[in-house]
Protein backbone atom coordinates (compact mmCIF):
# COMPACT_ATOMS: atom_id res chain seq x y z
CA UNK A 1 0.00 0.00 0.00
CA UNK A 2 1.04 3.64 -1.07
CA UNK A 3 0.42 6.88 1.26
CA UNK A 4 -0.66 9.95 -0.75
CA UNK A 5 0.43 12.78 1.00
CA UNK A 6 -2.92 14.37 0.95
CA UNK A 7 -5.80 15.52 3.50
CA UNK A 8 -9.06 14.20 3.02
CA UNK A 9 -11.28 17.84 3.11
CA UNK A 10 -10.91 19.03 6.20
CA UNK A 11 -14.52 20.95 5.91
CA UNK A 12 -15.84 17.81 5.32
CA UNK A 13 -13.89 15.79 8.10
CA UNK A 14 -15.40 18.47 10.44
CA UNK A 15 -18.64 16.74 10.64
CA UNK A 16 -17.25 13.08 10.98
CA UNK A 17 -17.76 10.89 14.06
CA UNK A 18 -14.93 8.76 15.21
CA UNK A 19 -11.80 8.63 17.57
CA UNK A 20 -9.82 5.96 19.63
CA UNK A 21 -10.26 2.13 19.92
CA UNK A 22 -8.27 -0.12 22.12
CA UNK A 23 -8.23 -3.70 21.91
CA UNK A 24 -8.45 -5.15 25.82
CA UNK A 25 -7.90 -8.77 25.83
CA UNK A 26 -9.96 -10.19 29.22
CA UNK A 27 -9.97 -13.79 30.55
CA UNK A 28 -12.28 -14.25 33.72
CA UNK A 29 -10.67 -16.72 36.12
CA UNK A 30 -12.91 -19.14 38.35
CA UNK A 31 -12.72 -17.26 41.40
CA UNK A 32 -14.51 -14.70 39.26
CA UNK A 33 -11.48 -12.07 38.93
CA UNK A 34 -10.12 -10.97 35.52
CA UNK A 35 -7.21 -10.62 34.03
CA UNK A 36 -6.92 -7.77 31.31
CA UNK A 37 -4.41 -7.70 28.75
CA UNK A 38 -3.84 -6.29 25.74
CA UNK A 39 -1.85 -6.88 22.19
CA UNK A 40 -1.78 -3.17 21.61
CA UNK A 41 1.08 -0.46 22.49
CA UNK A 42 -1.21 2.48 20.54
CA UNK A 43 -4.69 3.00 19.86
CA UNK A 44 -6.65 2.70 16.50
CA UNK A 45 -8.88 5.15 15.29
CA UNK A 46 -12.03 5.03 13.44
CA UNK A 47 -13.99 7.71 11.61
CA UNK A 48 -17.11 7.61 9.65
CA UNK A 49 -16.57 10.33 6.68
CA UNK A 50 -20.17 10.29 5.53
CA UNK A 51 -21.33 11.77 8.14
CA UNK A 52 -19.54 15.11 7.49
CA UNK A 53 -21.63 15.39 3.81
CA UNK A 54 -24.28 18.57 3.68
CA UNK A 55 -25.43 18.22 0.03
CA UNK A 56 -24.30 16.86 -3.42
CA UNK A 57 -21.03 18.82 -4.12
CA UNK A 58 -19.84 17.35 -0.80
CA UNK A 59 -20.49 13.90 -2.22
CA UNK A 60 -18.87 14.58 -5.54
CA UNK A 61 -15.66 15.91 -3.70
CA UNK A 62 -15.60 12.76 -1.36
CA UNK A 63 -16.10 10.26 -4.60
CA UNK A 64 -13.70 11.70 -6.55
CA UNK A 65 -11.12 11.42 -3.33
CA UNK A 66 -12.09 7.72 -3.03
CA UNK A 67 -11.61 7.48 -6.38
CA UNK A 68 -8.66 8.84 -6.56
CA UNK A 69 -7.03 6.76 -3.64
CA UNK A 70 -8.34 2.94 -5.37
CA UNK A 71 -10.87 2.75 -2.38
CA UNK A 72 -8.86 0.96 0.13
CA UNK A 73 -5.55 0.73 -1.69
CA UNK A 74 -3.97 3.89 -0.98
CA UNK A 75 -3.68 6.05 2.91
CA UNK A 76 -4.07 9.29 3.06
CA UNK A 77 -3.91 12.12 5.87
CA UNK A 78 -7.26 13.10 8.37
CA UNK A 79 -8.06 15.80 10.33
CA UNK A 80 -9.44 14.43 13.14
CA UNK A 81 -11.38 18.07 14.80
CA UNK A 82 -11.10 16.27 17.91
CA UNK A 83 -7.53 15.70 18.66
CA UNK A 84 -5.33 17.94 16.25
CA UNK A 85 -3.07 19.83 18.27
CA UNK A 86 -0.37 18.93 20.28
CA UNK A 87 -2.15 21.99 23.27
CA UNK A 88 -6.17 22.39 23.51
CA UNK A 89 -7.93 24.34 21.30
CA UNK A 90 -8.51 26.84 23.03
CA UNK A 91 -4.58 27.38 23.61
CA UNK A 92 -2.04 29.54 21.16
CA UNK A 93 0.62 26.39 20.19
CA UNK A 94 4.09 27.24 21.67
CA UNK A 95 7.35 25.96 21.26
CA UNK A 96 7.14 24.42 24.82
CA UNK A 97 3.95 22.16 24.62
CA UNK A 98 5.32 18.39 24.17
CA UNK A 99 8.10 17.07 25.50
CA UNK A 100 10.51 15.14 22.94
CA UNK A 101 13.55 14.28 24.62
CA UNK A 102 16.72 14.76 26.40
CA UNK A 103 19.97 15.76 24.60
CA UNK A 104 23.05 13.84 25.14
CA UNK A 105 25.39 15.71 22.46
CA UNK A 106 25.25 12.98 19.73
CA UNK A 107 21.66 12.75 18.60
CA UNK A 108 20.00 15.10 16.68
CA UNK A 109 16.65 13.67 15.61
CA UNK A 110 13.66 13.59 17.44
CA UNK A 111 10.05 11.88 17.19
CA UNK A 112 7.34 14.05 17.44
CA UNK A 113 5.11 13.23 19.65
CA UNK A 114 1.65 13.99 22.41
CA UNK A 115 2.01 12.54 25.97
CA UNK A 116 -1.81 12.34 27.01
CA UNK A 117 -1.69 12.67 30.89
CA UNK A 118 -4.75 11.63 33.62
CA UNK A 119 -3.95 11.36 36.96
CA UNK A 120 -0.79 9.58 37.83
CA UNK A 121 -0.99 7.87 34.33
CA UNK A 122 -0.07 8.64 30.60
CA UNK A 123 0.82 7.79 27.18
CA UNK A 124 3.01 8.77 24.55
CA UNK A 125 1.81 8.76 21.30
CA UNK A 126 4.26 9.02 17.99
CA UNK A 127 3.22 11.95 15.80
CA UNK A 128 4.12 10.66 12.48
CA UNK A 129 2.19 13.06 10.01
CA UNK A 130 2.48 16.54 11.77
CA UNK A 131 0.96 19.64 9.56
CA UNK A 132 4.00 21.60 7.31
CA UNK A 133 4.63 25.06 8.44
CA UNK A 134 3.12 24.20 11.53
CA UNK A 135 6.37 22.63 13.57
CA UNK A 136 7.56 24.68 16.75
CA UNK A 137 10.90 23.73 18.53
CA UNK A 138 13.26 24.70 21.45
CA UNK A 139 16.20 23.00 23.10
CA UNK A 140 16.71 24.08 26.84
CA UNK A 141 14.10 26.51 26.86
CA UNK A 142 15.57 27.96 23.27
CA UNK A 143 13.15 28.17 20.52
CA UNK A 144 14.81 27.15 17.55
CA UNK A 145 14.46 28.30 13.49
CA UNK A 146 13.25 26.19 11.21
CA UNK A 147 15.05 25.66 8.05
CA UNK A 148 17.78 27.05 9.86
CA UNK A 149 18.28 25.82 12.99
CA UNK A 150 16.29 22.30 12.43
CA UNK A 151 14.07 20.49 9.74
CA UNK A 152 11.12 18.39 9.82
CA UNK A 153 10.01 15.72 7.93
CA UNK A 154 6.48 15.80 7.48
CA UNK A 155 5.82 12.17 6.23
CA UNK A 156 7.07 10.84 9.65
CA UNK A 157 7.12 13.31 11.96
CA UNK A 158 10.90 13.33 12.53
CA UNK A 159 12.63 16.84 13.75
CA UNK A 160 16.42 16.53 13.07
CA UNK A 161 18.65 19.49 14.43
CA UNK A 162 21.37 21.16 12.95
CA UNK A 163 23.52 20.57 15.44
CA UNK A 164 23.26 17.75 18.13
CA UNK A 165 21.44 19.22 21.33
CA UNK A 166 23.47 19.56 24.21
CA UNK A 167 23.86 16.98 27.16
CA UNK A 168 20.82 17.10 29.39
CA UNK A 169 18.90 19.72 27.19
CA UNK A 170 15.61 19.07 26.85
CA UNK A 171 13.88 19.52 23.30
CA UNK A 172 10.57 20.37 22.90
CA UNK A 173 8.09 20.84 20.65
CA UNK A 174 4.51 22.10 19.59
CA UNK A 175 2.65 21.70 15.88
CA UNK A 176 -0.80 20.84 14.78
CA UNK A 177 -0.73 16.89 12.90
CA UNK A 178 -3.18 14.70 11.03
CA UNK A 179 -3.89 10.96 11.57
CA UNK A 180 -2.66 8.36 8.63
CA UNK A 181 -5.72 6.71 7.45
CA UNK A 182 -7.11 4.53 4.39
CA UNK A 183 -10.70 4.02 3.25
CA UNK A 184 -12.59 1.11 5.38
CA UNK A 185 -14.48 0.01 2.46
CA UNK A 186 -13.98 -0.33 -1.38
CA UNK A 187 -17.56 0.35 -2.08
CA UNK A 188 -19.87 3.70 -1.32
CA UNK A 189 -22.88 3.75 -1.71
CA UNK A 190 -25.39 6.18 -2.26
CA UNK A 191 -29.15 6.75 -3.01
CA UNK A 192 -29.67 10.02 -4.96
CA UNK A 193 -32.88 10.16 -3.69
CA UNK A 194 -32.54 9.68 -0.35
CA UNK A 195 -29.09 11.39 -0.25
CA UNK A 196 -31.26 14.21 -1.26
CA UNK A 197 -34.09 13.59 1.56
CA UNK A 198 -30.98 13.78 4.57
CA UNK A 199 -29.70 9.88 4.09
CA UNK A 200 -26.18 10.13 4.73
CA UNK A 201 -23.96 6.99 3.27
CA UNK A 202 -21.58 5.50 5.14
CA UNK A 203 -18.26 6.07 4.51
CA UNK A 204 -15.37 4.02 7.11
CA UNK A 205 -11.87 5.13 7.70
CA UNK A 206 -9.10 3.35 9.58
CA UNK A 207 -5.94 4.67 10.51
CA UNK A 208 -2.79 2.46 9.61
CA UNK A 209 0.61 1.66 10.96
CA UNK A 210 2.91 3.37 9.20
Amino acid sequence: MAFHEIRFPANLSFGAAGGPERRTEIVTLANGFEERNTPWEHSLRRYDAGLGLRGLEDLEAVIAFFEARRGQLHGFRWKDWADWRSVGSSRALTHFDQRLGVGDGVITQFQLQKTYVSGTESYVRPVLKPVAGTVLAAVGGDPKVEGAEFTVDSGTGVVTFAVAPDIGAEISAGFEFDVPVRFDTDRIHVSMASFQAGEIPAIPVIEVRL
